[in-house]
């Protein structure tokens, strides 16, 4: 199954060839069967021309225009808000990177640079955010933070939900990878995604809409824009808006921005609480990195819990849990520290099953889940669910 593209070669394929490779990582990072290892490119490269915002420089073929402007000086960084350019999903998924390439908005972690390129970094003032999002359906559960008695309402669908490609995560396991690493879908403005899941809506029957991926927080300018279409699209006061987020780059003023956009409803996933069960989860090998992401994903959280729980936002925290990449002695201390955050909150314990590059672990058994919800209940949360095969367990 083809579902991301390589910028070198212009298209999905499996064909690798060293005179096409820009050396961006997309299949070094999408591939389940880590079947991709970067070497050293023996080929020469020639130099070619660009002109960057004016200026003419020469840099070499056959790389990323990220890479290019990175030889020439620029920064780009993990973490938004500082001078940095923000570029945290590098496969082309997100287009927080984005600039105008040739006349065309572009991001540039997955843009192979030609000669004689015109580059652009500041996005026009009319420029309307893009970003690929996809697999507009119906959820019969819905996500982390959808609440219990919607999850167990019996009804066959709970919500419709779309899905942000791109992730600033590693996750081996991941849940979603064949959506996180899409870079073939097309890219879609705020109204067009809120459009099409406002007709899912429609055609289904529910009041909840949610957006998940990969991860939606990546591109601010754009979830802001799209959660403000869908509450234009949706003015009723039975529409319930839905954001699911590692809230790793989520910051008070970005969610302050989410709720007078429309956002009413939130499930920020916790992964652990030691840095080093956060690196094993995610993927993310720089610890000075894993340890930002972890920091703010905490302090975020507690930031919705006490300025928006319960009104005007529904908060749902969900914790991936699988005896593989997290203890249940680490289980408790996670349910202790969002107790005295607020024990009222609802904790959805999520088994995460094997998939992507852990297809060797195991699901973990209802017996597992059940013991895992009552560590949790002991540490005096009062609403806690977990998922399992059979469905699910609580509150």
């Amino acid at each position: 199954m083809e579902y991301f593209s390589c910028p070198g070669v212009g298209k999905p394929s499996i064909d690798r060839f060293e005179t096409a490779c820009i050396d961006c990582g997309v299949c070094l990072v999408a591939c389940p069967y880590q079947a991709v290892e970067r070497i050293v490119d023996t080929v020469p490269r020639k130099q070619v021309r660009i002109r960057v915002d004016g200026e003419d420089f020469v840099v070499p073929e056959r790389v990323t225009v990220k890479r290019a402007l990175e030889l020439l000086g620029l920064e780009f960084g993990k973490f938004p808000g500082g001078t940095e350019i923000f570029a945290p999903c590098e496969t082309g998924g997100c287009f927080a990177c984005a600039m105008v390439v040739d006349g065309e908005v572009r991001p540039a972690c997955a843009t192979a640079v030609r000669d004689g390129m015109v580059i652009s970094l500041d996005l026009p003032k009319d420029y309307v955010p893009l970003r690929r999002v996809s697999g507009f359906q119906p959820h019969p559960i819905g996500g982390v933070g959808t609440p219990w008695w919607v999850k167990k309402s019996g009804r066959r669908w709970v919500e419709v939900a779309c899905f942000a490609h791109g992730c600033n995560l590693r996750c081996p396991q991941c849940q979603n990878y064949t959506v996180t690493y899409d870079n073939v879908a097309p890219a879609l403005t705020p109204l067009e995604a809120a459009a099409s899941l406002t007709a899912q809506r429609r055609k289904y029957g529910v009041n909840r809409m949610a957006i998940s991926g990969g991860e939606p927080t990546l591109n601010r300018a754009w979830l802001i824009r799209f959660f403000e279409e869908l509450r234009r699209l949706n003015p009723d006061v039975g529409a319930r808006l839905h954001l699911d987020t590692n809230a790793t780059v989520l910051t008070p003023e970005f969610v302050d921005g989410l709720v007078e956009a429309g956002m009413t409803d939130i499930g920020p996933d916790l992964k652990g609480l030691r840095i080093e069960t956060f690196m094993r989860i995610t993927g993310i090998g720089d610890e000075r990195l894993a340890e930002r992401y972890l920091k703010n994903a905490w302090s975020v959280t507690e930031y919705i819990v006490d300025r928006y729980y319960p009104e005007p936002l529904f908060v749902g925290v969900g914790i991936p849990y699988n005896k593989y990449f997290i203890s249940l002695e680490e289980v408790r201390e996670v349910g202790e520290r969002i107790a005295s955050i607020n024990p009222e909150v609802q904790v959805c314990l999520l088994d995460y099953f094997p998939t992507f590059r852990r297809v060797g672990m195991e699901r973990p058994s209802v017996i597992e889940m059940r013991k895992a919800r009552e560590m949790l209940v002991e540490t005096g949360l009062k609403t806690v669910l977990a998922q399992t095969t059979t469905g699910h367990i609580g509150p």
